[in-house]
C-alpha cells in the first residue's frame, strides 16, 4: 500500500512531484542548490532528475566535469537520475526538454536551476499547491520566488498573471499548452491593448523581449512560457514571502551578469493557507507598483529584468 503524505489544508498526495535540476558549469553553485534541496521536507521521498548540459567549448570542459563528479555523489532523495548531455543545447532547450519529459511521465514537475537556494518548506509548498490546483485549468504554474512586496491579502499565497523562472512547478495539462514557436505574437502585434497587458500594464516591455526571441537575439524559454500562460488567461500562484534566493548574480552564469535584484528569502515561511482561484487585481496592482518604483531608465533595468525573467 502506498503512503499518503499530509500537506496543507488537510490535503494528501500519493507521491511528491519529481524535481528537475538544470546544471551546467558552476560546481560551487550546484552544490549549494543541492544542499538546500536536501534540507527540504519531502526531499527523501522525491525523485531528483538532473539535466547536465554539455560543454560549449574546451574551456568549459573541466567545470562541467567537476559538476558531474559531484552529482555522482548526491544522495538524500528517493532516487537520483543524472542525464549527461553529450553536447551543449543551452538552458532554454534543456528546460523545455526536461520539463516536457517529466510532465509526460509523471504528470507534474518541480523545476530548479543551478543557482537557486531554496527554503526548507519549498518542496512541501509546491507539492501542496500542485495537489490543490491539479484540476483547475486556469492555474498554470506555481512559483517559489516572490518579490519583496507586501500585498493586501489574508492568504499565505496569491495569484498573479505572469510566470516565474526561479523555482517553480507545473502540470502536464498546463505545460501541454506551452507554445515554443510563440504563435501568439501576431495577435499581440496587432492589438495594442493586449500588448500593454502582456507588458504588465507598461511595467516592463516584455513584447520587445518576445521580438528579440523571435529574431534569435536571445534564447529564453520563460518569455515563451509567459506568452503561453497569457494567451490562455492563466494564473500563477505566488507565495506571500519568497522561498527562493538566486545566488547567480556574481558573473558566473551565462544569463546572470548584472546587479542582483532585491531579494528576501524567509527560511521559516510556509504558505499553508492556499486561496481559491479568483480575482488578482488588488495584488497585481501592488506588485506592478513595486516594479514601477524600482524601474530605472535605460538599459540597466531592461538587463536586470531579463535576467530575473530569463
Amino acid at each position: 500500500m502506498k503512503c499518503r503524505f499530509p500537506i496543507a489544508d488537510g490535503l494528501y498526495f500519493m507521491a511528491p512531484a519529481p524535481i528537475a535540476l538544470f546544471t551546467y558549469n558552476r560546481p560551487a553553485h550546484t552544490q549549494r542548490t543541492v544542499r538546500a534541496l536536501q534540507r527540504c521536507a519531502l526531499a527523501k521521498e522525491s525523485q531528483l532528475h538532473v539535466y547536465s548540459d554539455g560543454p560549449r567549448n574546451v574551456k568549459a570542459e573541466p567545470a562541467v566535469r567537476e559538476v558531474r563528479d559531484f552529482l555522482k555523489t548526491v544522495d538524500g532523495f528517493a532516487v537520483v537520475h543524472v542525464h549527461e548531455r553529450e553536447t551543449n543545447i543551452g538552458l532554454a532547450e534543456s528546460v523545455i526538454d526536461g520539463v516536457t519529459h517529466l510532465c509526460s511521465e509523471f504528470g507534474s514537475v518541480i523545476a530548479v536551476e543551478d543557482d537557486l537556494v531554496v527554503a526548507p518548506g519549498f518542496l512541501a509548498y509546491l507539492n501542496a499547491a500542485l495537489e490543490r490546483y491539479r484540476d483547475d485549468p486556469q492555474v498554470m504554474q506555481i512559483a517559489g520566488h516572490m518579490f519583496p512586496v507586501d500585498v493586501p491579502t489574508t492568504d499565505d499565497a496569491f495569484f498573479l498573471p505572469f510566470i516565474s523562472s526561479w523555482g517553480w512547478a507545473t502540470w502536464d495539462r498546463a505545460w501541454h499548452k506551452f507554445d515554443p514557436h510563440a504563435a501568439g505574437y501576431s495577435l499581440l502585434k496587432n492589438d495594442e491593448n493586449r500588448r500593454r497587458a502582456f507588458d504588465m500594464n507598461g511595467c516592463f516591455d516584455y513584447f520587445s523581449m518576445l521580438e528579440a526571441q523571435l529574431a534569435g537575439k536571445i534564447d529564453s524559454w520563460a518569455i515563451r512560457w509567459n506568452l503561453s500562460v497569457f494567451m490562455n488567461n492563466g494564473m500563477v500562484l505566488y507565495p506571500g514571502k519568497s522561498l527562493v534566493e538566486n545566488i547567480g548574480f556574481d558573473g558566473s552564469g551565462v544569463h546572470c551578469r548584472s546587479e542582483a535584484p532585491d531579494q528576501i528569502m524567509d527560511p521559516d515561511f510556509f504558505p499553508d493557507h492556499l486561496p481559491e482561484p479568483g480575482i488578482v487585481q488588488a495584488t497585481q496592482n501592488q506588485v506592478f507598483q513595486y516594479f514601477r518604483s524600482r524601474r530605472s531608465p535605460g538599459a540597466r533595468w531592461r538587463a536586470l529584468m531579463q535576467r530575473v525573467f530569463r
